[in-house]
């Protein structure tokens, strides 16, 4: 009864829409929109269902939806056919990404158009352009605290230069990915400045509040995102004598989805970026989409709506666009994000592998796979028509959120090993090389975050000021480990731009009023080109990084059971130091790969007969698949080298 309901006022407000909309050929928008009107309905009632204009905005969502579409160029329009055609085309190991900053990787967006052939040299072939959209000249959060959603910031490029940088990729192969920031605006926003005028069209458009009261309950149950620099979440804003949702930071005002036209501007802003040739679009602190009064305003069960709600809308004007999920939470709660209580993804087809990230720094740190192994037992299962996106370092802080449960099995007290493994990133843990900052101290719970380079936190920094050659070696070695490890575990593998030529901390940020109390910035390089120029230069860490990578995702590329359909199988074996995996062949059993890590600088062994069936060889031969060569094998017992890493299969 309901769906025909539903289907009664498609048709109603079918024959509402305007006439400059409804003359247009809509063919495909149509069948689309019929194919997925139960549930946008249905989800815009759960939201939305109880207002009195609830009609009205079902009608401007539509209409929304439809104008987007009419402004969809032929060529995206073709590339959503295809897609839909082909829907698993994004969990193919060909896909190989590098996050960066325009402006930190390049000059601005077109100087990037120039340097495309470094990615293909590489073998990267989807690029994660991280915020670009107008905001204040001082604080922006890196360009996270946005004033306009529809312009580019003008340090960045123009509108015409997005363009003709996603054409040119294209025609490369390349997939294009953009940063929209959902859950706050700068409170330089149009829309926030209307707000402090009085406007309470606007007001409404935010979570704002005349007194204490509301604000102080809230608190009860909020956490700090930035204890140092942000205490609290909320601001008072003097102009509009009215305390305003500060989650992030005071000058980020968090957007009120309780509201209907929210959402619809939000959902206008992704079609728009999706309209400039994104092929795929980072969802930004997607945990933190809904507010609700006594409970800690994460995860909540309506932020899960919007997402689903968005991707169904997204799925009848650009189907062809994927989302990934910013969600930096408990392992429990990440795969919620693919959806809950379906086989393929119905929110977001991509989410970030934080866990696996954290695990891996506590595995350099140990120098074993104690927790590593332990964590990844308890990381849920991904839902088929979805994928991880896997990564060692990003532009944000590590954080070390890996389960409680998961540190006590391994054999460690929460409190003491988290302490442990902030003071050996940060360098004051004895015998530690590392040169990470510890980030949002908390003081009240002895709780960190750490900042730094891949190159500054795993030694090479303090190898090349000390002039320490073994120390070098090593930290060489342990970047390519970890990279090994992105690249065969399953998803997207996400490189961080400077990472692959060794770039070291960066200190220039403390000459930025605007960026000195934020030390995420010494990881937000401006690439030294004179330094990439050394990847050609035998005998530099640059050749020995970059080359390695570039060998590793070739092989990658060429392994078909990296492609990422819920075929890895964790194999527990008896060296506490090594961390053990297969990838199969669903179809075949016989086409399979044995990935091997050496967490430790010294050799480890491994017996054969630990993995089991994955031992299978003929007359004791193995080879690894990444360097074409096959290890020695000395009764029944591998040997992998300290830092070092397999992908072997049967020759």
């Amino acid at each position: 009864m309901y769906e025909q309901l539903s289907h009664s006022l498609l048709n109603e407000i079918l024959n509402q829409i305007k006439p400059e909309i409804s003359k247009q050929d809509l063919r495909h928008f149509y069948t689309r929109l019929g194919a997925n009107f139960y549930a946008i309905h249905d989800l815009f009632n759960k939201l939305y269902g109880k207002r009195a204009d609830f009609d009205q905005q079902m009608l401007k969502l539509v209409e929304t939806m439809a104008r987007q579409y009419i402004k969809r160029s032929d060529a995206l329009k073709d590339l959503d056919i295809e897609r839909e055609k082909d829907f698993n085309w994004f969990l193919s190991q060909q896909w190989v990404g590098m996050a960066l900053y325009a402006n930190g990787f390049a000059k601005d967006l077109k100087d990037m158009q120039q340097r495309l052939g470094y990615f293909s040299e590489l073998g990267v072939n989807l690029i994660h352009i991280m915020p670009i959209m107008r905001c204040p000249d001082g604080s922006s959060d890196g360009g996270y605290a946005v004033s306009d959603f529809r312009e580019i910031d003008e340090r960045v490029g123009t509108l015409d230069d997005l363009n003709a940088l996603s054409t040119s990729m294209k025609h490369r192969g390349q997939l294009l990915a953009l940063d929209v920031v959902l859950n706050h605006t700068s409170d330089e926003h149009e829309w926030a400045q209307k707000a402090r005028a009085g406007e309470t069209k606007y007001q409404d458009y935010y979570y704002t509040f005349p007194t204490r009261n509301i604000p102080d309950m809230f608190e009860e149950n909020m956490s700090e995102i930035f204890p140092e620099t942000a205490p609290g979440n909320f601001t008072w804003d003097e102009q509009m004598q009215r305390w305003v949702m500060t989650v992030f930071n005071q000058y980020q005002w968090d957007l009120n989805y309780n509201n209907p036209a929210v959402f619809i501007e939000m959902l206008d802003v992704i079609l728009f970026w999706a309209n400039q040739g994104a092929d795929i679009l980072r969802l930004d602190a997607v945990a933190f989409l809904w507010k609700k009064i006594g409970s800690n305003c994460q995860n909540e069960r309506e932020a899960h709506l919007i997402l689903q709600l968005l991707k169904d809308c997204c799925q009848v004007t650009a189907p062809g666009v994927l989302f990934i999920a910013e969600a930096i939470v408990a392992p429990n709660e990440v795969t919620k994000y693919f959806g809950e209580d379906a086989i393929i993804a119905k929110e977001c087809e991509i989410a970030y592998n934080a866990t696996f990230m954290a695990l891996m720094w506590d595995a350099v740190a140990t120098k074993n796979a104690n927790l590593l192994t332990q964590g990844i037992k308890s990381l849920p299962v991904k839902l088929e028509r979805a994928t991880w996106l896997n990564y060692v370092r990003c532009h944000d802080d590590i954080g070390l959120g890996f389960d409680d449960r998961d540190i006590i099995r391994a054999g460690y007290e929460p409190h003491s090993h988290r302490r442990f493994l902030i003071q050996y990133l940060t360098g004051k843990f004895p015998e530690s090389h590392s040169r990470g900052l510890p980030f949002a101290e908390n003081l009240k719970t002895g709780d960190a975050r750490v900042s730094g380079s891949l190159a500054s936190l795993v030694g090479l920094e303090y190898a090349l000021k000390s002039g320490d050659l073994a120390a070098e070696q090593d930290a060489i070695k342990l970047i390519l480990l970890l990279h090994s490890m992105i690249l065969a575990f399953g998803g997207i593998a996400l490189l961080y731009y400077g990472d692959e030529i060794g770039t070291l901390n960066d200190d220039a940020y403390l000459e930025d009023p605007y960026k000195m109390d934020d030390n995420r910035w010494v990881h937000r390089p401006a690439i030294n080109w004179e330094k990439a120029e050394k990847r050609h230069l035998q005998g530099t860490p640059e050749f020995a990084i970059f080359n390695g990578l570039k060998r590793m995702i070739a092989a990658r590329k060429e392994i078909d059971v990296f492609a990422d359909f819920n075929n890895r199988e964790l194999i527990d074996v008896q060296n506490p130091n090594l961390f053990v995996f297969g990838r199969y062949n669903t179809q075949n059993a016989n086409d399979r790969v044995l990935v091997v890590a050496n967490f430790n600088n010294k050799p480890q062994k491994l017996n054969i007969e630990d993995v089991g069936s994955w031992g299978r060889y003929r007359n004791g031969q193995l080879m690894d698949v990444h360097t074409r060569q096959s290890p020695e094998i000395y009764n029944n017992t591998l040997v992998i080298p300290g830092f070092g890493f397999y992908w072997l299969t049967e020759m």
